[in-house]
This record gives C-alpha cells, sequence and structure tokens, in this order.
C-alpha cells in the first residue's frame, strides 16, 4: 500500500503550482483554484482505497487517532469523512473496546439509497412524473424476473403482504407500509439485489406524497377511501396471481397500470 500522506502532498504541491504564473501567461489566466477541504482529501483517499481493492467489505480501518496520523490531518477532519461514509452507508461506526468496535468497511446500500432519494424528491430535485416513469421502467423489469426466478418463499412473502392488507378494518398508514413490503418482497423474488434496494428506495421516497394523497380522500363515494382500497387490493392480487402463474408479460402491464393508475390521480391532484 502506498504512503497515505502521498494524497494530501499531492494536492498541496497542485495548489503552490497554480498560484505559479507560467513563463509568458498573463496573471488572470491562472486564478486560483478552489481549495479543497480537508475532510475531503481523507474522504478521496479512503474512496481511493476501495476503489482499488486495497480495503474490502469487513475490513476495518485503522483507528481515528493513528489515521489522523497517517494522513497528518486534524481528528476532526476525520471523523467528518467517516460521517460522510457512514451516510453513504459504506462503512459502519461502532465506540467502545470490544472485537465489533471501531470502523469498518460496510455495504449497506439500501438504506443510504432511500435516504438521498426521499431527500431529493422532498426538495423537488426530481419531478413526480420522472418518479413514476423510472418506477414503471423498473418494475416492469421486475416483474419479469420473478416469474423467471420466484421461489416459494419470494411468493409467499408476497402473499403475505397481500392478507394483511386484506384486513377489513386497515388504517391508511398500515395500507402503505404493507404496499411497500408488497412491491419490495416482488422486486427481491426477482433475485437481482440492485433493482430491490432501487425499489425500496424509490417506494419509500413517495411514502410521504403516497400517504397525504390517501388521507385526503373522502371517507365515503365511489372515489374515496374505500373504493380506493379496495381496487388498489384486487390490482395487487391480480399482479401477484400473473406472477405465481409465470405469465411476465401480463405481469408486467397490470404493474404498469396499476402504478400510472394511482399516481395519475396524485399528480393531477397536486
Amino acid at each position: 500500500m502506498s504512503d497515505p500522506t502521498e494524497l494530501l502532498a499531492d494536492d498541496s504541491a497542485a495548489e503552490s503550482a497554480a498560484g505559479r504564473t507560467a513563463p509568458g501567461r498573463r496573471t488572470d489566466e491562472w486564478a486560483p483554484v478552489s481549495r479543497v477541504r480537508t475532510y475531503e482529501l481523507v474522504l478521496q483517499r479512503i474512496e481511493g482505497q476501495i476503489f482499488s481493492g486495497a480495503l474490502r467489505a469487513g475490513e476495518r480501518l485503522p483507528p481515528e487517532r493513528e489515521l489522523a496520523e497517517l494522513l497528518g490531518v486534524s481528528r476532526p477532519a476525520v471523523r467528518e469523512a467517516l460521517r460522510v461514509l457512514e451516510a453513504q452507508g459504506a462503512v459502519r461506526s461502532q465506540v467502545g473496546k470490544g472485537p465489533g468496535s471501531g470502523t469498518t468497511i460496510d455495504r449497506v446500500p439500501s438504506d443510504a439509497l432511500t435516504r438521498l432519494l426521499r431527500l431529493h424528491v422532498a426538495l423537488g430535485s426530481f419531478p413526480l412524473e420522472d418518479v413514476v416513469d423510472t418506477r414503471v421502467a423498473l418494475e416492469r423489469s421486475i416483474a419479469l424476473l420473478a416469474c423467471r426466478n420466484a421461489r416459494p418463499k419470494g411468493l409467499r412473502q408476497m402473499r403475505v403482504a397481500l392478507h394483511a392488507m386484506d384486513e377489513p378494518d386497515i388504517d391508511r398508514e398500515t395500507f402503505n407500509q404493507l404496499d411497500i413490503e408488497f412491491h419490495v418482497a416482488l422486486a427481491d423474488a426477482g433475485g437481482n439485489r440492485l433493482m430491490s434496494d432501487v425499489t425500496r428506495a424509490i417506494r419509500e421516497s413517495v411514502r410521504i406524497p403516497f400517504l397525504a394523497a390517501v388521507t385526503a380522500l373522502a371517507d365515503t363515494g365511489e372515489h374515496g377511501w374505500p373504493q380506493t382500497r379496495d381496487s388498489l387490493r384486487a390490482e395487487h392480487h391480480a399482479v401477484f396471481a400473473a406472477v405465481e402463474a409465470g405469465q411476465g408479460e401480463e405481469a408486467a402491464n397490470l404493474l404498469e397500470s396499476h402504478i400510472r393508475g394511482f399516481y395519475g390521480h396524485l399528480i393531477s391532484a397536486s
């Protein structure tokens, strides 16, 4: 492994070089480059070790004090870099002196993806129409995979969510949670972990708009909550029946109709 201080030294040298004027050049052509915060350099060094394969999942980083000394930076800079990596789901930190203490390279992308996407949907970074189109494209592929790869355990997980949604007095928030669990179980049944994690992130990212939409529905009437709930139940059961029968194209078409039907109402009401 190369000297961990090289990256920081190289960046410092680059900054110094940028401040000099090359012969025959005007000073304004060589404006100073933006300064990089120290924790970002620490972050780059750790990410570089991961990208190169020098650090792998399950391996432990040096203690904070030692890492700061190795890199020639302050402990707060190291601490901030580790916080960023933990938020990204790339490391797991645990205080104490036991065998599980310290900072370990980890891989928990689903939670990090969910937090990031939920935040940006709330900020309006992605129009809801784009989220819906992405979800349709993703879940059509998932339906085809589930028809090909689903095992009894995966079908059972979907069935459990469906039966729970069929409870007559189910409240709207619980129904919303079970709706998420059904679609995630469908993705899991397909056997593609990345698709499962992205499905979970997308579905969780629209949890609040979904709940707001169903909360706004009247308690009675043709377009009220009971009618909407029963329609969603029927659509879920139809999707499940197609998956269980191995009818991939039918399952994909039913899913698209299910997703676009509800969100069409949500978008028009927003």
